[in-house]
C-alpha cells in the first residue's frame, strides 16, 4: 500500500471537552461546528481561509464580527475529514492512503480547496496521488472502492467509483502470465512457493472484500466485456458466498439461540438473492453442490419463494453431477429430531421429475437422458443408504424420497434394499404397518440373486416381502428350466438350506388352525407347487405382483396375526370381538374366482 505525506509541522491540535483547537499564542477567531465537535481556528493568521473557497464565502456573508461561527454538519467525511483538511492548511503533516482518500477528497472538493482558489491546493495533490498511485495498485484500488460505500453519492459524483471499477476490471482482464502485483490466494493445497504460474482465478478472493452492491457492479462490468468464461464468474460468486453467507453444512444451533440480529439476517438474505441473480445462465458455470448449498442457506434465512424456486430449478438441471456429500445438510436441533434436510433433496428431485415428464416420449427414451436419470437414481439410493442410519428419521421421509424417483431411474433395487435393511436395523421398534409401507417400494424382481438370498433369511422383513422374493425366485428358476438354461443357485443357497414357499405352507396352516402367530420370526405363506400347471397359470398376474390366490391367503394370515394380537387387549378390558372367519373369506374369494373362470369359458 502506498502513502502520501503532506506538511512538515508537528501535530499541535488538542482536545478540551468537546472542543478541538490548535496550540497558538494567537486567539482563535473562527468556530467551525461539525456534529458535536467545535473547532476553534484562525481565519487569516494561518492560511485556512485562503485555501478554502467555501469558508471564504461563508465568512464574507457573516459581516464584520470578531468571531465567526460556521456550521458544516453536511460535510462529507465528517469531523475526521475536516481535521485533515485543516491540518493541511496549518502545514501539519498528514498521511494520505487508500483508507482515507475517499473521505478526504470529498471533503476537499466540498470546501473548494482547488487551484482556482490557491495554487498547489489539496484537491490537485489528491488527484495526482489517486491517478499515479491508487489506480495503479491492485489492492489500493479495491480498498478505495470499498470506502466509496461510506459516501456512495459523493463518490459517484466525483467519479471515484467508476475510475476504481475500470482500474480493477482492467487488471482482472490482464493475462495471468503478466500479473506482477501482489494478490491474495489461500485455496487449500495451493502454495506460491510450489506454483510459479498465476492461477486464472487469482483475483476472486480480493474482490470478495467488497460490499455486495459494489461487488455486483464489478461483476456486471466484468461480464460486459465477454472476455472471461462463465466458470470464472461462477468461481468469484462461490468465493464471495463462502465469505459472507452462513455455512449450513455444519451442525447449526436451534433458531431460538442464534444471536444473529434480524438486521444481519436481512443483510444475508440480500447477499444471497443478489448472488443467485448473478449466476450465469450457462450450464456448469457453477457446480450443483454450490447451488444446493445456496438452497440450504435460502431455507435457513427464509429467502423469497422466487429465489428458492430458481435454485431448485437450476439444481435439478445438474442434479446428476452431485455427490452424496453435496446432499448432506444438517437441520437445526429443533427440527423434529432427525439430522438431515431430506425435504431439500425431495424438492430438487421432484423438479427434475416434472421436467422429465414434460419431455415427449421419444425424447425420454434418448440414451443420453436415460444415462442421466439413472445416475440420479444411483445418487438417491446412495443418499438413502446414509440417511437411513439416522435413528430419528421418520419412515415417511424415506418413502417420499424413494417413491419420487420414476421406475426407469433404477436398473436394480440392490442399493435400495440395503438402505431399507439399514433403516429396519436402526429402527427395531418400527410398527408392522410402517414396515409394510417401507418395503412396498421394493421391487423384488429387480434384486440380484445374492441380495435375494439375503432377503429370504432376513428376519426384519415383513412376511409379504419374503414371500414375494421366494415366489419370483421360483418363477425365475422355472423359466430357466423350460428354456434349458437353468442357472446354478448362489453359493449361499447350496451351503445352507434356503426357505422356499413350500417351507412356509405348514407354518401358514398352523397359524390358521391355531390362530396364534407370534411376529415376523414365524414366516407363513402357501406352496403353489401343489397346484397343477393349469392352476398356476391362472394364478399368475401380468402386473408383476403375487398371484391372486397367494395374495388372498397372505391377507388372511395377516388378519389372523392382527386379531390374535388385539385379542389379548380385548380380553384384558373385558370386551368381546368377533374374529374374521378365514373360511368365509376363502369361500368368497373362491366364488369370485369361479365366476371369473366361468366368464372366461364363455
Amino acid at each position: 500500500m502506498k502513502f502520501m505525506k503532506l506538511g512538515t509541522r508537528p501535530d499541535t491540535f488538542f482536545t478540551e471537552e468537546a472542543t478541538r483547537t490548535v496550540i497558538s499564542d494567537i486567539p482563535s477567531d473562527i468556530v467551525i461546528q461539525i456534529n458535536d465537535i467545535n473547532y476553534l481556528l484562525h481565519k487569516l493568521q494561518f492560511p485556512l481561509l485562503p485555501k478554502c473557497g467555501l469558508l471564504q464565502r461563508l465568512c464574507s456573508d457573516s459581516g464584520d464580527s470578531d468571531i465567526v461561527t460556521i456550521e458544516l454538519h453536511d460535510l462529507p467525511g465528517g469531523e475526521e475529514a475536516f481535521e485533515l483538511c485543516a491540518k493541511f492548511c496549518y502545514g501539519i503533516m498528514i498521511n494520505v492512503s487508500a483508507h482515507n482518500f475517499v473521505a478526504l477528497f470529498c471533503a476537499a472538493k466540498f470546501l473548494r480547496m482547488t487551484e482556482s482558489v490557491e495554487k498547489g491546493n489539496l484537491v490537485l495533490k489528491l488527484e495526482a496521488f489517486f491517478m499515479s498511485c491508487i489506480l495503479e495498485g491492485w489492492k489500493d484500488s479495491i480498498i478505495t472502492l470499498q470506502n466509496t460505500s461510506k459516501l456512495p453519492e459523493w463518490s459517484e459524483t466525483y467519479g471515484i467509483t467508476r475510475k476504481c471499477i475500470d482500474s480493477i476490471v482492467e487488471k482482472i482482464l490482464t493475462p495471468p502470465a503478466k500479473v506482477a502485483w501482489s494478490y491474495t490466494y489461500t485455496r487449500p493445497g495451493y502454495s506460491k512457493k510450489h506454483h510459479h504460474s498465476v492461477p486464472k482465478d487469482w483475483w476472486t478472493e480480493d474482490i470478495s472484500d467488497l460490499d455486495i452492491d459494489l461487488f455486483r457492479c464489478l461483476i456486471t462490468a466484468i461480464r460486459s466485456t465477454y472476455m472471461l468464461s462463465p466458470q470464472l464468474i461462477g468461481e468469484a460468486l462461490h468465493v464471495y458466498a463462502s465469505r459472507w453467507l452462513p455455512d449450513t453444512t455444519k451442525n447449526r444451533p436451534p433458531e431460538s439461540s442464534v444471536s444473529r440480529t434480524e438486521e444481519l439476517m436481512e443483510k444475508s438474505r440480500r447477499v444471497l438473492e443478489t448472488i443467485v441473480n448473478m449466476i450465469p445462465g450457462d450450464r456448469g458455470s457453477v457446480s450443483v453442490g454450490f447451488m444446493l448449498r445456496l438452497l440450504s442457506i435460502a431455507n435457513y434465512l427464509g429467502a423469497s419463494p422466487m429465489t428458492k424456486t430458481e435454485l431448485i430449478r437450476r439444481s435439478s438441471l445438474q442434479f446428476e453431477e452431485a455427490t452424496v456429500n453435496d446432499l448432506l445438510f444438517p437441520l437445526p436441533s429443533t427440527s423434529g429430531g432427525h439430522s438431515y434436510d431430506i425435504d431439500l433433496v425431495v424438492s430438487v428431485l421432484e423438479s427434475l421429475v416434472v421436467l422429465w415428464r414434460r419431455i415427449s416420449p421419444t425424447a425420454s427414451e434418448n440414451s443420453q437422458f436415460l444415462v442421466s436419470i439413472r445416475k440420479v437414481g444411483k445418487l438417491i439410493d446412495s443418499y438413502l443408504l446414509v440417511v437411513a442410519k439416522d435413528a430419528n428419521m421418520p419412515v415417511s421421509k424415506i418413502v417420499s424420497l424413494a417413491e419420487a424417483l420414476p421406475d426407469i431411474a433404477r436398473l436394480d433395487h440392490d442399493v435400495l434394499y440395503k438402505a431399507i435393511n439399514s433403516y429396519l436395523k436402526e429402527h427395531p421398534d418400527l410398527s408392522k404397518a410402517d414396515k409394510k409401507r417401507l418395503c412396498r417400494i421394493l421391487d423384488c424382481q429387480k434384486l440380484s440373486p445374492e441380495v435375494r438370498a439375503h432377503a429370504v433369511k432376513n428376519e426384519r422383513l415383513p412376511l409379504r416381502t419374503v414371500v414375494q422374493v421366494l415366489f419370483f425366485e421360483q418363477e425365475k428358476e422355472k423359466g430357466s428350466k423350460e428354456t434349458g438354461n437353468r442357472l446354478l443357485p448362489p453359493p449361499e443357497l447350496i451351503r445352507n438350506h434356503t426357505p422356499t414357499i413350500g417351507d412356509y405352507q405348514g407354518k401358514l396352516k398352523l397359524g390358521l388352525d391355531e390362530k396364534s402367530s407370534r411376529g415376523e420370526s414365524t414366516r407363513r405363506t402357501i406352496n403353489p407347487a401343489g397346484n397343477s400347471e393349469k392352476d398356476q397359470n391362472k394364478m399368475k398376474r401380468s402386473d408383476g405382483k403375487l398371484p391372486l390366490e397367494l395374495e388372498k391367503k397372505l391377507i388372511i394370515a395377516e388378519i389372523e396375526e392382527t386379531e390374535s394380537e388385539k385379542g389379548k387387549e380385548i380380553r384384558g378390558e373385558g370386551m368381546s370381538r368377533s374374529k374374521l372367519d378365514p373360511k368365509k373369506i376363502i369361500t368368497k374369494g373362491s366364488r369370485s374366482d369361479n365366476s371369473r373362470d366361468k366368464g372366461r369359458d364363455r
